[in-house]
């Protein structure tokens, strides 16, 4: 049982022979003192308690010297934030989409080669082919040797071989082809909001980063649709060797960043592996939700964005309450 004694900011607990100081209410952290009184205590005089009480007087008065109270510093804003200095982003469905379905890309692929396949087929036969890839290779069968290009080869080989395509040569041309292809902006569709909102968040100061599940033709995509210049670093699965949702992506992204979680905010459309990965290390994570599917969902109002124009206002706020 504590007990007061004269100094109101020490809470002191008796135990035999000895004094130990708990901690003081006006610091954040716990604090452990001995104070070691044999003799004094075997005597039990007051005029010794007295000198007890000086001593952890003395401690105390140290110790908040060296510990501010916290409250001092949130009294002003009500709680505790660190200014946020970044801001990393996923790319696809997010930043840029796929312009035309993959069936009519890998169709009018099929159709220069002299073949005549229909989307829905392709389509069909695509689907069923990445499902079957990623789940014996995921994250680009990196950790079975592949990389991002021999793991798409062998998606385009098996799409197409699905299609009653039997010529290896005229396979491994299709697939190289289309590997480069998607490299180009042709075939990526930028959203209306994604630059105005990369400028927006760079003229708040804030530094930008990429968290992607890609392959490492991410630069060039960026590159040709104009949107490189905008991010300090990339990081792609394939380069760091793990995918989201493991927290590691999201680690390492952070000692890019080179600031605590706190000091970090992450925007991306899909809630699995963007929007709980992301808060779950410490990460202010905002799930961008363009056609409302989020309801539902554990997700607050405030971390929920219709449009990336929404994005800049929530930013600001965020800053403003902690300056």
């Amino acid at each position: 049982m504590c007990i007061m004694r004269e100094h109101s900011h020490c809470l002191l607990t008796q135990r035999p022979l000895q004094y130990r100081i708990l901690h003081c209410s006006q610091t954040h952290r716990m604090y452990s003192r001995d104070i070691w009184l044999w003799s004094t205590f075997k005597k039990k005089k007051k005029s010794h308690f007295t000198d007890v009480n000086c001593v952890i007087t003395q401690r105390c008065q140290l110790l908040k010297k060296r510990s501010p109270c916290p409250r001092k510093i949130q009294c002003k804003r009500g709680a505790m934030r660190a200014p946020l200095r970044w801001v990393l982003w996923d790319v696809k469905d997010t930043l840029l989409r796929v312009r035309s379905s993959v069936g009519e890309q890998y169709c009018d692929e099929a159709k220069r080669m002299g073949l005549s396949l229909t989307p829905a087929e392709v389509n069909a036969a695509f689907h069923q082919a990445y499902r079957h890839h990623r789940s014996r290779f995921p994250n680009y069968g990196i950790g079975q040797g592949l990389d991002g290009q021999s793991w798409w080869t062998a998606v385009v080989k098996a799409t197409f071989s699905q299609c009653r395509v039997r010529d290896p040569a005229l396979l491994s041309t299709m697939a190289l082809n289309l590997y480069r292809n998607f490299s180009k902006a042709d075939n990526w569709e930028v959203f209306p909001d994604s630059k105005s909102t990369l400028k927006s968040c760079a003229s708040l100061g804030l530094q930008l980063g990429v968290v992607s599940n890609f392959d490492n033709r991410l630069e060039a995509i960026l590159r040709s649709c104009g949107l490189l210049s905008h991010f300090d670093f990339l990081l792609t699965s394939e380069a760091a060797g793990v995918e989201k949702p493991h927290a590691a992506i999201f680690e390492r992204a952070l000692r890019k960043c080179g600031v605590p979680p706190t000091r970090v905010a992450h925007v991306g459309d899909d809630y699995a592996n963007d929007y709980v990965p992301s808060r779950s290390v410490g990460i202010h994570g905002y799930l961008l939700d363009r056609t409302n599917n989020s309801e539902g969902r554990d997700v607050p109002k405030e971390h929920r964005l219709s449009s990336l124009h929404e994005l800049p206002a929530r930013l600001k706020q965020h800053m403003d309450e902690c300056s």
